[in-house]
């Protein structure tokens, strides 16, 4: 008998990446997207909670409104480790793992946060809730985007991230009807409970991204199981490849500055700091704004809810106008009708008579700020490839988080002066945003064929 006759018959390989981009999209597709995007949902509800329930906790505790600065900044300090952290440990142990252990962390310091007695206890809480709230969204990016063909990524990715702004709706809404009724311990309770039940039924429920599972070897029988459930006819034993993607030889913060990426992440981090610092303003202040102003609670709260309702339907378009026009030119445009909006509020007088105009100018102004800051995702996750695809995202969502941190200071500051130095710091935020984005070099084309050389 000849060694050839001995010899194993040559393997089947699958490049993941063709089989996924040159492919449709699929229900499974859908259904993957939106239990990521849901996760995502409670960080925006988690997100908000603190903002609607200061002015109730200034009263119960009699403390002004300057003593949760550090309340909300730490908050903020919170999510930019976790995003940094969970990014680095979604590319070397899952998207999926990172994702649900990070809603989980949330969900279980946002139920503790409930009992805190003081301002001081609630910051402590409020930076581990931040963990999680930091390290969902990086890999909820990776995930939509990685389950979807290429041409499809900035709608996915937008999709799911546009549940942030979604669940600070819902939260606002929520406040609206249940904070005179329950009070915000309760309020803070369900908040917590409810994204921890989830996450555990997500993890038979959501699958780990395919192309996470092609670059280990002993996860590829996951792999084949995972790809036949979605619709695509595999067959046990094959091995896989992704050829579609630049290797990345070593997955740190470091690979984001070689010479392929390091002018788009010092861009990238510019706008995210940027844009995060004018989103979180609002988040945070806007409430008290209006209180302040002579609004009552309700009212206050349909003014934050409006400003991400605004949010929700800017990031979609966003998403769509990216899919059609190019990232440069749809986000550029937001970003300077941002600007506008914010520069109209500013010189507009803040009183309770002219509601109705306050309240369409938040809602426009949501719309163009979270329409840029929901496809900044989907821009970092065209940039990056599959190997550092969640640590790029999240460590430009984690270097922007010190702009979230920065409103927590600057957003007491400024409303001292009122509300025209509010919206002028908002506006000259999105100017900087406008600028940083200018400067990416590897935006999103108009077509699936797009300029980026990294897939």
């Amino acid at each position: 008998m000849t060694a050839g006759a001995n010899a194993q018959p040559a393997r089947a390989t699958i490049d993941i990446g063709r089989l996924i981009d040159d492919g449709g999209w699929r229900s499974a597709q859908t259904v993957i997207v939106a239990l990521t995007a849901l996760t995502i949902v409670f960080d925006g509800i988690d997100n908000q909670l603190l903002g609607i329930a200061i002015p109730t906790m200034m009263r119960e505790w009699s403390v002004p409104r300057p003593a949760f600065a550090p309340v909300v900044s730490l908050g903020y300090l919170g999510m930019m480790i976790g995003g940094a952290t969970a990014g680095l440990a979604g590319d070397r142990i899952g998207r999926r793992t990172a994702l649900l252990g990070s809603v989980i962390v949330f969900g279980a310091m946002t139920v503790a946060a409930s009992f805190a007695t003081g301002p001081g206890a609630l910051g402590l809480l409020r930076l581990a809730a931040g963990l999680g709230l930091g390290g969902a969204m990086p890999n909820a990016a990776a995930i939509a985007a990685e389950f979807v063909p290429r041409r499809h990524r900035p709608i996915a990715v937008t999709v799911t991230i546009v549940c942030v702004p979604l669940g600070a709706m819902l939260a606002g809404l929520l406040g609206i009807r249940l904070l005179p009724a329950i009070g915000w311990r309760a309020l803070f309770m369900i908040g917590g409970i409810v994204p921890i039940v989830v996450a555990i039924a997500l993890r038979w429920l959501l699958p780990e991204s395919p192309r996470f599972l092609a670059r280990h070897p002993a996860r590829w029988p996951d792999l084949a199981r995972t790809l036949t459930r979605a619709g695509y006819d595999v067959r046990p034993g094959v091995a896989f490849a992704d050829a579609t993607e630049a290797p990345v030889a070593r997955v740190s913060i470091g690979t984001l500055f070689g010479s392929a990426f390091r002018r788009d992440t010092v861009a990238l981090w510019g706008s995210f700091f940027s844009c995060l610092l004018a989103v979180y303003l609002a988040f945070s202040w806007l409430t008290s704004l209006l209180t302040g102003a002579g609004f009552d609670a309700g009212t206050a709260n349909t003014g934050i809810t409006a400003f991400n309702l605004g949010g929700v339907i800017g990031a979609l378009s966003g998403g769509w106008a990216m899919a059609r026009l190019g990232s440069r030119t749809a986000m550029l445009t937001m970003a300077g009708a941002a600007i506008a909006g914010a520069l109209a509020l500013a010189v507009t007088s803040i009183e309770v008579s002219a509601m109705r105009s306050i309240i369409f100018q938040l809602a426009f102004t949501g719309a163009m700020i979270n329409g840029v800051q929901t496809t900044m995702f989907a821009l970092a996750a065209h940039v990056y490839p599959s190997a550092v695809r969640a640590t790029g995202v999240g460590a430009a969502v984690s270097f922007g988080r010190s702009g979230a941190i920065l409103s927590g200071y600057i957003g007491a500051w400024v409303l001292e002066f009122g509300s025209h130095a509010f919206f002028l710091t908002m506006a000259g935020a999105m100017t900087v945003a406008l600028i940083s984005l200018a400067l990416v070099r590897h935006h999103v084309g108009r077509t699936s064929t797009s300029s980026s050389p990294v897939g």
